[in-house]
């Protein structure tokens, strides 16, 4: 299982999600440009000491994470859109072990090549009065589900 970013527009929730990646084993993929310098203190406040033990990759761009994938078929496996234009409740999903987790830019999401990429989109149901959770918010609920069905949760 991995959690991906791509292209991060806010320092803070990258910083918490390379946090949430530490904490629970989990492998971090940051598909660039940023909308921040990635050693821009706000990373390393919201990230705190966590950000020594995460496992995380840079990607220059959507092509060279697509490209990294290919040649490491094991670690990477189906690529799983979190987005607000699916019609898929992400409860109702079976995930696997080799999962990607992929995140959109808070300011705009991800272009529509990356939701044709996508082997598959699922949506986080919510009142039709708002547009969207907080993406880190965002990714700790779909990936606590993921972890939860694969049994990959770190063991206590």
């Amino acid at each position: 299982m991995r959690l991906a970013l791509f292209q991060p527009d806010i320092a803070q929730n990258t910083g918490t999600l390379l946090r949430l990646g530490a904490c629970l084993d989990l492998p971090v993929d940051i598909i660039e440009p940023c909308g921040f310098n990635f050693a821009d203190k706000s990373v390393r406040r919201a990230g705190m000491d966590y950000l020594d033990m995460a496992t995380y990759k840079r990607h220059a761009s959507w092509n060279d994470f697509l490209a990294y994938r290919a040649e490491n078929k094991e670690e990477y496996g189906r690529i799983v859109l979190l987005t607000t234009h699916a019609l898929m409740p992400y409860t109702d999903f079976k995930f696997e072990k080799n999962d990607i987790i992929l995140m959109g830019r808070e300011s705009a999401g991800v272009p529509e090549i990356v939701h044709q990429t996508a082997d598959a989109r699922l949506l986080i149901p919510m009142t039709k009065k708002a547009r969207s959770i907080n993406v880190a918010v965002s990714a700790v609920m779909v990936v606590g589900e993921a972890l939860r069905q694969t049994g990959l949760f770190p063991k206590i």
